[in-house]
């Protein structure tokens, strides 16, 4: 009798380890550093969670804490961990015996009448055998993982979103403000050739030369206002809210005309394996990948239920709860499938080609998570110089204008040269602040790319 009960139980052995499916891991290469990180710190975990507030602008904090609070993108993430949380609760709950109550009262006969009244609680209870609890848990679990890195990830690109806006928008309003204060200057110019030619003191052509440049610089007003509204437009989405016109005259371009070379740590390559929320999240979906692996090969093995009912019954209802009513009975069973044209061994084959996947999109992830970081820190490292170089040529055109000017009013210089050194002073401005508010936009694909910040998801309300 012993022998028998040692064979059964080695029997069971091998059965649940034959029941645990092999799978192979994702195979990741992390080189040691950044290419071109060189200078860069590598301390990213410096990185806060509220990471755009480095910038140091009080507008663009506002916009984004804004967009975070109200965002419906966000809160559909939020409302998506919640059903998570639920859903593994139902899979650690649908193992656990069931408790029923059922009341029946019915009557049959054939001359005669039999009745039949019936109050029967009933226990059903399904054993988990061979991981199905396990699996399952482990599925449920691994959802609502993928559910809260999602809500990282939505998080941080709304973040990135609303800061790249807000840096093209302040692009747009310095591109405004150049091309208003150029119009005027140029209007005063034009005014003062006019006066002079009407003493005969300059050509008409030098007149139509000024009035071109005015003409210029006014035609670029339009062309800027219109980019900026719309370009406030995509910022209302953004924030959650309908469409505004509110005035944007009192939207500061300091950040521009102020700017700063920022230094963001940028980490080691190994950091975006646990803190970038779409590697995460692919990280999370070949774990419930492969927790589906194994509810498709539980699905082949024995599965053995238990069914326990007592209560009362009678054939008189006035006699229901008299003392020799009691009724109860225990049902146990045991399935095993045997055939179903390899309906369940291709449901595993499937379930397998499915993890096969998640581990090449795992990978995939963190490739382009590398190359997304490497092709910031490069478009950092280019910018950062040409900022430099067009700030001084800025400043180079501003003197070679002015210094100009003196020389016409005084009659060493022809007009044609200052309207040279008027334009080249105006593209200039214009090619400056277009390139800072570039360097701000790379300053924040950095972030992005690393992963932002770590923050906490949000608990249950």
């Amino acid at each position: 009798m012993m022998k028998k009960y040692t064979f059964a139980t080695i029997a069971v052995l091998l059965i649940a380890v034959g029941c645990n499916p092999k799978l192979y891991e994702p195979e990741i290469v992390v080189p040691e550093q950044y290419i071109y990180a060189v200078g860069s710190q590598r301390d990213s975990l410096a990185l806060a969670d509220d990471w755009w507030r480095m910038f140091g602008d009080t507008t663009l904090n506002t916009l984004i804490e804004r967009a975070l609070a109200v965002n419906r993108n966000l809160e559909v993430a939020v409302s998506r961990i919640e059903e998570a949380r639920d859903n593994l609760r139902i899979a650690s709950s649908e193992f656990l015996p069931s408790v029923d109550v059922g009341v029946s009262a019915g009557a049959s006969g054939s001359g005669s009448v039999a009745q039949a009244y019936k109050i029967l609680p009933t226990i059903s209870w399904e054993i988990p055998l061979f991981g199905s609890l396990r699996y399952t848990s482990n599925a449920a679990r691994a959802n609502m993982a993928y559910a809260e890195w999602q809500w990282r990830g939505v998080r941080l690109s709304l973040a990135a979103e609303v800061a790249t806006t807000y840096f093209t928008l302040l692009q747009y309003k310095r591109d405004y403000e150049i091309a208003l204060r150029s119009s005027q200057l140029r209007k005063e110019s034009a005014a003062l050739i006019d006066s002079i030619f009407q003493r005969g003191m300059a050509t008409g052509l030098n007149l139509e030369r000024a009035k071109n440049l005015v003409y210029t610089a006014e035609a670029d007003i339009p062309v800027y206002d219109r980019a900026i509204r719309q370009t406030l437009l995509s910022l209302n989405v953004l924030l959650g809210e309908m469409p505004d016109s509110a005035d944007y005259a009192n939207l500061g371009t300091r950040t521009i005309t102020d700017y700063q070379p920022l230094v963001i740590p940028a980490g080691v390559p190994s950091d975006i394996l646990h803190r970038r929320p779409d590697v995460m999240s692919a990280y999370w979906q070949m774990e419930q990948a492969a927790a589906n692996v194994g509810i498709a090969r539980s699905e082949r093995f024995p599965s053995i239920s238990l069914t326990a009912e007592g209560g009362r019954s009678s054939v008189k209802i006035g006699e229901l709860f008299k003392g020799d009513s009691w009724y109860w009975s225990v049902l146990g069973s045991l399935a095993q499938p045997i055939f179903g044209f390899g309906t369940l061994r291709r449901k595993e084959m499937a379930a397998r080609e499915q993890y096969r996947q998640s581990v090449l999109s795992y990978e995939q992830a963190y490739i382009e998570a590398v190359s997304d970081v490497e092709s910031a820190l490069v478009s950092i490292a280019a910018y950062r110089d040409e900022t430099v170089r067009y700030r001084q040529l800025v400043e180079s055109n501003m003197r070679v204008a002015i210094l100009t000017s003196a020389l016409y009013d005084n009659g060493l210089s022809a007009y044609l040269d200052v309207i040279d050194a008027e334009r080249t002073l105006y593209d200039s401005q214009m090619q400056y602040s277009n390139i800072v508010a570039q360097q701000y936009i790379n300053y924040v694909n950095l972030c992005k790319a690393l992963g932002g910040g770590w923050v906490d998801v949000p608990q249950q309300r």
